[in-house]
């Protein structure tokens, strides 16, 4: 879903509002003389080994904020080259970075930027099922008949010869657990699936196999779907967005009610509303004013930062995503927001 601000100033607001907050909630926060007290910006020229992950996070005390120091500055095309020499002004909400001139007996030497921050999925995230899917098995039985298997254990499935496998052939294994429904229009988003682990067939039979699991996320068991296996292990790496999108968490992988870093969640953003693998959402949460102290109307208050996530897989109309920071617990139902970088 994909809802219009009323204003061009009110979008600036709320940028503004989310950044300021999302400083305060830094436990390692404190002030810096970098021209807080007035207009004046602090000088700084760029050192070979500066990155702009680097410098948000020495100077503003918030590395993911440099999508923004990238977005600010046209002379930056490729985030992943800055060039030392180059002069930055510090502002207490921004840095400012500007193309310096060097001397002629020393010109400026290109150097690579290589902390920007990745962040690696492993496969075992899950994702919510859309539409209908069909799977090339499942897990009919274990060996001793046990409830549960792990790596290295043995299961049986029903791909034989007669659908094509041979001995060798690869499957991602998932389960199918319970509809998500969005938690504001009650509207059916997905099945929740749980990515399992995965196995590779042993011995072949015409309409059945036996597998080895060899990688075991959960406890596997009979009824488990199998996939055909992908290498979803990869690196993900920040991206910045041309809009904003506002959406809310589903679900968490495990279904908690409280989330922290590194968990799992399911968001009502995908592909159909722009959101893109690697995209920075950040977190908020309603302020309630405290009755005993309102003398009068004061509309709504501004929304509190609590946290952030990165979109790792996404779905037409939903996404997986990794919560990277959290100043409080989360919840299934707390709001999200795509800046436009």
């Amino acid at each position: 879903m994909v809802r219009a601000d009323n204003s061009e100033s009110h979008e600036v607001s709320m940028k503004r509002i989310m950044f300021a907050v999302f400083l305060s909630l830094l436990s390692s926060f404190t002030p810096l003389d970098v021209g807080a007290q007035t207009d004046e910006p602090t000088i700084y020229v760029i050192r070979r080994g500066d990155t702009l992950w680097g410098l948000s996070d020495r100077f503003l005390k918030d590395p993911f904020y440099w999508p923004d120091l990238w977005a600010r500055n046209q002379k930056i095309t490729n985030p992943h080259l800055i060039y030392p020499g180059q002069r930055v002004r510090i502002y207490p909400d921004r840095i400012e970075i500007e193309e310096a001139a060097p001397a002629p007996e020393q010109p400026a030497v290109i150097e690579k930027a290589v902390a920007e921050r990745v962040f690696t999925v492993t496969g075992a995230e899950g994702f919510l099922l859309e539409d209908a899917i069909e799977p090339a098995g499942s897990i009919v039985q274990t060996n001793h008949e046990r409830l549960y298997v792990g790596q290295e254990d043995t299961v049986y499935t029903d791909i034989g010869a007669s659908a094509g496998a041979k001995v060798g052939d690869r499957y991602s294994i998932f389960k199918k657990m319970q509809k998500v429904h969005h938690p504001v229009t009650g509207d059916f988003m997905g099945y929740k699936i749980l990515s399992m682990g995965s196995l590779k067939l042993t011995e072949i039979a015409e309409k059945s196999s036996s597998a080895l699991v060899t990688k075991s996320y959960l406890e596997i068991g009979p009824g488990n779907w199998l996939l055909p296996s992908r290498d979803k292990r990869r690196e993900v790496t920040l991206k910045g967005s041309d809009r904003e999108l506002d959406g809310y968490i589903l679900d968490s992988r495990m279904g908690n009610l409280t989330i922290g870093a590194e968990d799992v969640v399911f968001l009502d953003l995908g592909k159909a509303q722009g959101l893109e693998v690697g995209n920075l959402l950040y977190v908020l949460r309603d302020v309630s004013p405290n009755p005993d102290y309102v003398a009068r109307d004061v509309g709504n208050l501004p929304k509190k930062v609590i946290g952030a996530v990165v979109v790792v897989e996404l779905g037409n109309n939903t996404s997986t995503a990794l919560v990277v920071k959290s100043a409080e617990e989360l919840s299934p139902g707390d709001q999200v927001k795509l800046v436009k970088r």
